[in-house]
């Protein structure tokens, strides 16, 4: 609704004061985009959220000022353009440094046979019948190699008639790549979960409060995770953008089909050591990274969920939610989507 169309938008900026004043610019809006405006909201787990883990808690008042966002997830064919225009090669299609893979693997990990450190990255095993506890999510992981953004089954796959679909198997350094070359940047999670709220200020889903929702808004798993997919929402495994209903702001797949990496780094302590009697100002995240489960590696927080999303292990289908992906690391249900700031835009 905001294509192609002039517009006057309020920015506030915030001063020592705490006092916010308002300043009127004249501009034609990106393409592709919608403008979030600048509010006070509440960031982290809600009250009344029965899936909210501990790395969401406690929830907090945050303002983020106003700035506009994707209104889907960076597609195949607008990555496509950037590799055209660039020669970009991503981590998935480039030959693996054992060297620097080692830096994030605990010390003393055997170096695996040379067959096996080829280009690639990781997909969901669609084959798995039976798991033994879900704690081993190897189970129905693997490594596949030459998966990559091309061909994100691996050999013999293809993103051809699929360039409406978000674009996979993305790691941090790509997606700054991309941001760089569309005079874009990765969104903060306070950002992020701005633009989910849609005109809301406490909500658990982008749609509202309302779980019954879900297969209706969003792209997630449905029947017994991982070994049954019933697809009863129209996909079995990720879907074109714009297939499920767009939030109150007209942003599409916030929650569900992919997952999408911000700029903040992941820090499961991260929002116990805030002081959440106040309200924080456009937060940037966690100077640090911690993640025990990885203590190895550098992590940015990503949000959102995918399809892979059941309540029966992660519920990850909520605002709050939050996750750690290793800079280096992509996969079949991971991707992307950039803001701009008034500022950029100016500045271009």
């Amino acid at each position: 609704m905001l294509k192609n169309l002039k517009f006057l938008i309020l920015i506030s900026f915030l001063f020592t004061s705490c006092n916010h004043l308002e300043k009127e610019i004249s501009f034609t809006p990106p393409n592709g985009m919608v403008w979030v405006e600048g509010k006070s909201y509440t960031k982290g787990a809600k009250i009344d959220d029965q899936y909210s883990m501990m790395r969401e808690k406690p929830s907090h008042n945050v303002y983020v000022d106003g700035f506009f966002i994707d209104i889907t997830e960076v597609t195949n064919k607008q990555f496509k353009k950037f590799v055209a225009e660039t020669g970009y090669i991503t981590i998935a299609e480039r030959k693996i440094d054992w060297g620097e893979m080692k830096k994030n693997l605990p010390p003393g990990t055997p170096k695996p046979h040379d067959s096996i450190l080829q280009p690639g990255s990781l997909i969901f095993n669609e084959d798995v019948k039976e798991v033994v506890g879900m704690n081993n999510y190897f189970q129905w992981w693997k490594w596949q190699i030459g998966a990559n953004w091309r061909t994100p089954k691996g050999p013999g796959s293809s993103i051809e008639n699929k360039e409406n679909f978000p674009v996979v198997h993305i790691a941090y350094e790509d997606a700054l790549a991309y941001c760089k070359w569309a005079n874009r940047r990765l969104p903060t999670e306070a950002e992020w979960e701005s633009a989910a709220q849609g005109n809301f200020k406490n909500a658990i889903y982008t749609w509202g409060d309302n779980v019954d929702l879900l297969d209706s808004n969003a792209n997630t798993w449905q029947g017994n995770f991982p070994v049954v997919n019933e697809g009863s929402d129209g996909f079995k495994m990720i879907a074109p953008v714009k297939s499920y209903p767009a939030n109150s702001i007209g942003i599409y797949d916030m929650i569900g089909n992919v997952w999408e990496i911000t700029d903040d780094l992941f820090n499961i302590n991260y929002y116990r050591e805030l002081d959440s009697s106040t309200e924080l100002n456009n937060p940037k995240g966690a100077s640090s990274c911690y993640n025990p489960s990885n203590p190895f590696e550098t992590q940015h927080v990503m949000k959102g969920g995918s399809f892979l999303c059941h309540d029966s292990y992660c519920a990850s289908y909520r605002i709050s939610a939050r996750m750690g992906v290793s800079i280096d690391s992509g996969s079949d249900h991971t991707g992307f989507r950039t803001i701009a700031t008034v500022d950029m835009l100016l500045n271009k």
